[in-house]
């Protein structure tokens, strides 16, 4: 009954202590606001600020998992190269060994009232408990909160280890535990459990802990200690392996680097212990201590981030091999990942860049069909039929991400931001069908040998400059969140919509002296409709930008005050375009 007991306090320990460190984590990145993230994209462009960020993070979140899956998520949102992660990842397997640290003060027996008796895992979670709970329950910022729940996770995951320690007593007393450790001596099997355990629990944190704990029975020695260590670094490459399905091919091979690192030194270790087995067979063989088992965690990925460091070239041409680049558009536009949905204030800010991306796409669409116009090729045609494609692509990933992150818990300011980019994305996809539009106008007139009369094209030379300006106007404004230079857009709108009508009035007069076709009329109402309708994309784009500081979205009612209320501003910039943008007298 009693072993039946100890059996059941091991692995409720065990849970406690995954439980505390997904508290833990979970806590911390809701507390950083996607800060941690953005911290990350900076500091890798240094490998040592990488590694000694890495380090740091994995240190914070008690998991090397958790940190290799947030680089996972960064890369395959494009945020990230997979080359800057080397170092993150390095110096991640080097803060794991944290925990085995303070694992390592389980044995260590003090009477007397130092900083040795407060660090041991039974004080630091006593500690550590009553502090965050006190904030937890009276603090009234958000921020403390979540500093009383990541000190409450960390007591759980070191309550869970002292729970799994003070099992080990009667564990070791039972029938075949023994048989069982000395199974485990054997190197390459002990490797494999430890492998295939750590695997499944997602934790190498947690298979080190355990082995600490085992070591308290006297029956564990190098032997055993070192390839259960080495396991555990495996092992913990499946958490990354699972967060990789569904993604591009540069965060796989992110993924491919992780399991490199700790595959490669495990295989190198054991091909070394076994070479030195007849020089080293003794020593092996002394019983070792939870302090020893955090030196063996610790000197092994300290090596290994040396040896990688040395050998980093080899690395990127080994991950290249075995992922190569593939030319397909689809690989060529990186789009969001969904683990940026846990980290709001990242998932906005790339979401704007996408968004910034997706409005040069239009731009250049616009621009594009306009010169197929002046200078008709099939290029210019597969070129602007390709934007088209990636303004629908746009927008049907950005659109799905935007929705699916509105659901999230954010602030007004932040709702505020994404429904704008959510407004804006519609119209700019609708700018690129025009800009298909534009370009199809343009093969008519090339296949049916067409041209406009001198008199139509100084005046369509005239709105085609309008509408490029607008388009810079909007798409600078819209990029660089700028209300000041949105607000010139909405009076050009209007003097476009007067050059539209006034061009159109004079064809119809040249085709009733016989100097234009009706056939001509058609086409050119259609190129006229498809640049007044891009003049009113521009306008809700630039609308949305204007109301940045608003707290609601309303271009409807906006655009009315702006006409009915006689806005000076407005009328000053409308006489400046109406003068830039004067049609030549009538002959």
């Amino acid at each position: 009954m009693l072993v039946f007991k100890s059996t059941l306090m091991m692995l409720s320990g065990l849970a406690f202590f995954l439980f505390g460190m997904n508290v833990l984590s979970t806590s911390l990145e809701k507390m950083a606001g996607g800060k941690l993230e953005t911290t990350l994209k900076k500091a890798t462009s240094k490998p040592l600020f990488g590694f000694i960020l890495g380090a740091g993070i994995t240190i914070a979140m008690q998991s090397s998992s958790a940190m290799t899956v947030m680089l996972v998520g960064l890369v395959n949102s494009g945020i990230m190269d997979f080359t800057q992660t080397i170092a993150a990842i390095l110096g991640s397997n080097v803060g794991t060994t944290f925990t085995a640290w303070i694992m390592s003060l389980m044995g260590v027996e003090s009477d007397s009232f130092n900083l040795m008796m407060f660090l041991k895992p039974e004080n630091l979670a006593a500690i550590s408990a009553f502090i965050g709970i006190v904030m937890l329950m009276f603090a009234k910022k958000s921020k403390q909160k979540h500093i009383g729940t990541i000190l409450l996770g960390f007591a759980i995951l070191m309550y869970g280890m002292e729970f799994m320690s003070s099992s080990v007593d009667s564990i070791k007393n039972m029938d075949g535990f023994e048989r069982f450790i000395g199974i485990m001596k054997n190197p390459y099997l002990a490797l494999l459990i430890s492998t295939i355990f750590t695997g499944v629990i997602q934790s190498s944190a947690a298979t080190v802990g355990i082995v600490q704990t085992l070591t308290l029975t006297g029956l564990v020695d190098y032997r055993m200690a070192i390839p259960l260590v080495l396991g555990a670094n495996i092992g913990t490459c499946i958490t990354a392996l699972l967060s990789s399905i569904g993604t591009n091919r540069n965060a796989k091979r992110v993924v491919v680097v992780h399991f490199y690192v700790n595959t490669v030194g495990s295989i190198i270790t054991m091909i070394l212990l076994t070479v030195l087995k007849p020089f080293i067979e003794n020593l092996m063989t002394i019983p070792v201590t939870p302090f020893a088992v955090g030196i063996i965690h610790t000197v092994f990925n300290i090596s290994i981030s040396i040896l990688i460091g040395l050998t980093y070239k080899l690395l990127v041409k080994v991950v290249m091999l075995l992922v190569p680049d593939k030319k397909d558009m689809a690989e060529k536009t990186a789009f969001l990942d969904d683990r940026l949905l846990n980290t709001p204030g990242l998932a906005i800010d790339q979401s704007k860049e996408l968004c910034n991306e997706m409005a040069k796409y239009a731009k250049t669409a616009i621009e594009k069909s306009i010169l197929a116009i002046e200078n008709y090729s099939e290029s210019l045609v597969e070129e602007v039929s390709e934007l088209e494609n990636l303004t629908d692509k746009y927008e049907d990933k950005l659109g799905t991400f935007l929705v699916r992150l509105s659901s999230k818990n954010l602030s007004g300011k932040e709702s505020h931001i994404i429904g704008r980019m959510l407004h804006s994305i519609g119209d700019m996809e609708r700018i690129g069908d025009h800009a298909e539009n534009i370009v199809m106008v343009a093969k008519e007139l090339n296949e049916k040998g067409l041209s406009f009369s001198n008199e139509a094209k100084k005046e369509i030379k005239i709105i085609t400059d309008a509408i490029i300006e607008i388009i810079n106007i909007t798409t600078d404004s819209f990029i660089h969140d700028n209300n000041t230079t949105a607000s010139h857009v909405e009076p050009l709108e209007q003097v476009i919509d007067t050059l539209r009508a006034e061009i159109q009035s004079r064809h119809i007069k040249r085709v009733q002296k016989g100097i234009c076709t009706v056939e001509m009329g058609f086409i050119l109402s259609d190129l006229l409709n498809n640049y007044e309708r891009v003049s009113d994309h521009c306008s809700n784009i630039a609308v949305y930008t204007v109301q940045l500081d608003s707290k609601k979205l309303d271009t409807h009612k906006f655009l009315r005050g702006v006409k009915a209320g006689g806005n000076a501003e407005f009328v000053d910039d409308f006489n400046k375009f109406e003068h830039k943008y004067n049609l030549p007298v009538e002959e």
